[in-house]
């Protein structure tokens, strides 16, 4: 945990990686966030009194901002300052949100095993619930996703892997697993953006197969069968991460 000196937050030390300034920022607001146990709703400092805590410049800070806000995480009021995104939804979701940081491998992983108990039990009731148009629908976004890896589309990739997850959570019948699906799949895209800067890593082409799996268990109604796929693409999802984490440290070495 980052501590608070002289009013300047400071990362603790890691392997030298080369991290552009903004995003070194906007894990750093986060964590401040955190530090000064801000709730979704409170305000924030102001744009110049975050370069001087973070120890950067106005701009650096400006774009730090840019991307936490495209995130959900803070918001901008023109002429009333900076907040943290007040986004509280069902079951309190928004609330998860100020406490996750992108960076901190203990919540990530955390994060990946509340996602495999998700994907387990949604798996299992679509199996058990799904209705034609809903397996039609969990089958396009599978598609879309295969089409995305096969033209190198990450776009596409992307569009699909999310449709496809939402689509299986829409097949549960489960209005509080669908909301909880949802947000948990935000959140670990934060960690891909900050944390991975964007990358997918190297799952992909395993990952098309692995809901074609889970795809095949749900249409044919085996519940099971549903679950242990996606406990496995879960599991396989995140050993990516972590062989993603592993090349990013050790790259600065080469």
């Amino acid at each position: 945990m980052a501590e608070e000196t002289d009013h300047v937050v400071k990362s603790p030390p890691t392997t030298a990686v080369y991290r552009p300034g903004y995003e070194v920022a906007a894990e750093q607001v986060l964590e401040l966030i955190t530090q000064l146990r801000l709730r979704p709703g409170d305000r924030l400092p102001t744009e110049i009194e975050l370069a001087q805590r973070l120890g950067t410049s106005r701009t650096v800070v400006r774009e730090a901002v840019k991307i936490l806000s495209a995130l959900g995480r803070v918001r901008a009021h023109k002429g009333r300052g900076l907040y943290v995104a007040d986004d509280e939804g069902m079951l309190g979701a928004g609330r998860w949100t100020p406490y996750f940081l992108p960076t901190d491998l203990d919540h990530v992983y955390m994060l990946f095993e509340f996602r495999r108990t998700q994907e387990m039990e949604t798996s299992r009731l679509a199996a058990r619930r799904a209705t034609p148009a809903e397996l039609h629908e969990i089958d396009k976004a599978a598609g879309v996703c295969r089409h995305g890896f096969e033209t190198g589309r990450e776009d596409l990739f992307i569009e699909g892997d999310d449709g496809f997850h939402t689509a299986i959570a829409t097949a549960s019948h489960n209005m509080f697993l669908q909301v909880a699906v949802r947000e948990a799949r935000r959140l670990q895209a934060q960690s891909n953006i900050i944390g991975l800067a964007g990358s997918i890593g190297g799952h992909a082409a395993k990952a098309v197969e692995e809901h074609e799996a889970i795809f095949r268990a749900i249409r044919v109604g085996d519940a099971e069968a549903a679950a242990e796929a996606a406990a496995a693409h879960i599991d396989n999802t995140l050993e990516d991460y972590r062989l993603g984490i592993q090349q990013r440290i050790f790259s600065s070495t080469d």
